[in-house]
């Protein structure tokens, strides 16, 4: 039977089997055109989680917001990223594990497992890792990280909409909505996007190299 709400069942079973501290891993990101991608590792307390932890992409921006800030005080939490260079260098499923090894990386501690979202794992994890599909509803550290990596990708988008208006990257997030393919069309293709990406690929081999 499915589970519907994520818990901590597999912390425990990873705990059961010997390893005291687990990390839940999760990247957002994968899909835009520009942008970072952004990974976050968490290490909950379970005497002290925040209330509401779930998918992020099922809570609303203003709980997104508060559970993030509740996680800074009571877990163990590290973001990181993969740049525009390394996604188009590397492709995006290894730039988003790079960013997920840099997340487990900048933990305060070295991690004895690593739960993490998807059906692969990075190559270079310091410890013993195990792959959940559909993660972030199971595993409330994964729901945790994956709070985390939007909170702050979502606000580095922002910041970057306000150097180039008119993509909507502050609705948006670089993901590629109607209003931000015409904006490519119209304003072109900025030093954020990655060319790598079939839209922007596109535009670039039409000759369009309007870079704002």
């Amino acid at each position: 039977m499915t589970k519907l709400t994520a818990d901590l069942s597999y912390e425990q079973a990873a705990q059961a089997r010997g390893a005291n501290v687990v990390a839940g891993v999760d990247e957002v990101g994968r899909g835009p055109l520009c942008g970072p991608v952004t990974a976050a590792a968490v290490v909950l307390d379970p005497r002290r989680i925040p209330a509401g932890i779930a998918d992020s992409k099922t809570l609303p921006f203003a709980q997104r917001q508060r559970i993030y800030q509740e996680l800074l005080e009571v877990a163990q939490v590290s973001v990181a990223h993969a740049t525009v260079e390394e996604i188009d260098a590397l492709n995006i499923l290894n730039a988003s594990h790079l960013a997920m090894e840099r997340a487990v990386a900048g933990l305060g501690l070295v991690p004895d497992h690593v739960l993490v979202d998807g059906n692969r794992l990075p190559k270079h994890l310091p410890c013993s890792a195990e792959a959940l599909v559909k993660g972030d509803a199971k595993s409330l550290s994964i729901a945790a990280a994956s709070i985390a990596a939007k909170v702050v990708r979502d606000r580095i988008m922002v910041d970057l909409a306000q150097q180039h208006p008119g993509y909507g990257w502050e609705r948006n997030a670089g993901y590629p909505t109607k209003d931000h393919l015409a904006a490519l069309l119209n304003l072109g293709v900025t030093p954020h996007h990655r060319r790598s990406f079939k839209p922007v690929h596109n535009i670039l081999y039409q000759g369009i190299y309007i870079t704002r």
